[in-house]
């Protein structure tokens, strides 16, 4: 049963229908085959190859439990959160996620596919996102009806399945070993999802130090096949 009830605010229309259709917007906006250019972007990966800090499926999976607790999947996620809250300025909220870059790779991933993504959106749903990185504009976009929660846990899923990608392309990482880490870090994907909800500024940190040096070392790698 539906109901065909608009959003009374913002640009993005959505209909009150069932879960269904919050989840097929959200997989299509999150899906790789949504031109954000999530693909051409490693997050420090490919350095961290580079340098042996990662070289099997154990420490990729550990690597990557330390960006979704300590690093830019806890701080991004709160960001979206803050955007969909609408906790502060959109402006101010995207002034912060910058300044949460610790590189200009890293600030050229989330900024160019934050572009990316306000383009397509604003083609297809009529949203106005331009100059948004990529968490703020998404949470900008999902507050117009799409649910808080849901929304969270398949863009960390997204993040930590591209970032799987990028490591199937880097070493030893097979197509099912990759699984079977996206399947073991799902339980911590829907905690952080969880403790991003409130979308409180305030709460912000980040600590995965070695992952941050690992994007500062990229943009100076000899070799390359990543962006970031």
């Amino acid at each position: 049963m539906s109901t065909t009830t608009p959003m009374a605010t913002g640009t993005i229309r959505f209909t009150a229908t069932a879960m269904s259709t919050d989840l097929l917007t959200l997989a299509q906006w999150l899906s790789p085959a949504f031109p954000v250019g999530a693909f051409s972007y490693s997050h420090g990966l490919e350095a961290a190859f580079h340098a042996g800090w990662i070289s099997d499926a154990d420490s990729l999976e550990a690597w990557l439990a330390d960006l979704l607790t300590h690093g830019a999947g806890r701080s991004d996620a709160t960001l979206l959160a803050a955007a969909y809250r609408g906790k502060m300025p959109l402006g101010e909220i995207d002034e912060i996620a910058r300044a949460f870059t610790p590189s200009a790779e890293r600030l050229l991933e989330t900024a160019a596919q934050g572009q990316a993504f306000a383009e397509v959106v604003g083609a297809v749903w009529g949203a106005e996102l331009d100059g948004l990185t990529y968490p703020v504009a998404l949470g900008a976009a999902a507050r117009e009806g799409l649910p808080l929660g849901l929304t969270l846990t398949l863009y960390l899923q997204a993040f930590t399945s591209n970032l799987i990608a990028a490591a199937q392309r880097l070493g030893p990482i097979g197509q099912t070993e990759g699984q079977r880490i996206l399947h073991r870090l799902s339980p911590l994907i829907e905690a952080t999802a969880e403790a991003a909800t409130p979308g409180d500024p305030d709460s912000l940190a980040s600590a995965a130090f070695l992952a941050d040096i690992a994007s500062m070392r990229h943009e100076t790698q000899y070799s390359r096949i990543f962006r970031s």
